[in-house]
């Protein structure tokens, strides 16, 4: 299925709408959608390694945009539902505690999020819940949706064609590897947030 996929993001990675795809799948990633850019990223530069610094700069442009929607949705949802959860089970005045913790290192836990594999869309609600300095979120978010998507295109645009190599030989290992990460994150959330 995995393979399939691959194939199939391959060929459209080439396609004269893929970088309207990948402004799609890095906006939504950022606020409701489970899988990276990084689907469409990754394959898109090994199709067309001369645009990699473009399809980096449209990861990160859509990314933070999305960012954005994902912090609208924390600030303005959480309040009309809830807080009246929170507060039916007296649970309140925790939340405001954690809120406060989390401001106090809320540039740090967006940057986190930002590079690494940790689901970034958990990190713009809750940033938005917690009424994050919205400045301190969106400087946070571009320097961090930068810093990975450009540091993938970068590795991709030097060491491309080995890599596409490395993917093709050992793509049922990395197909394993990508489903494990992906539900430790959703677990890590669970049990850290």
């Amino acid at each position: 299925m995995f393979r399939r996929a691959y194939d199939k993001m391959m060929d459209l990675a080439s396609h004269r709408n893929a970088p309207w795809a990948l402004a799609g799948v890095s906006f939504v990633e950022s606020s409701v959608f489970p899988l990276p850019p990084d689907i469409m990223l990754i394959p898109m530069v090994l199709a067309e390694r001369r645009k990699a610094w473009l399809f980096a700069a449209i990861a990160t442009i859509a990314s933070v945009l999305g960012g954005i929607f994902g912090y609208i949705i924390g600030y303005f949802l959480f309040d009309t539902v809830g807080q009246p959860i929170l507060n039916f089970y007296g649970y309140g005045h925790k939340f405001e505690e954690f809120a406060a913790r989390y401001n106090d290192y809320g540039a740090w836990i967006v940057f986190i999020a930002g590079v690494t594999p940790f689901p970034y869309k958990v990190i713009t609600i809750a940033s938005g819940v917690t009424h994050l300095n919205f400045v301190v979120f969106m400087i946070a978010s571009v320097v961090a949706r930068g810093i990975r998507f450009f540091a993938v295109a970068a590795l991709l645009y030097w060491f491309g064609p080995p890599v596409r190599s490395f993917i093709d030989r050992y793509f049922g290992i990395l197909s394993v590897v990508f489903v494990v990460l992906l539900v430790g994150g959703f677990v890590l959330i669970k049990y850290v947030m």
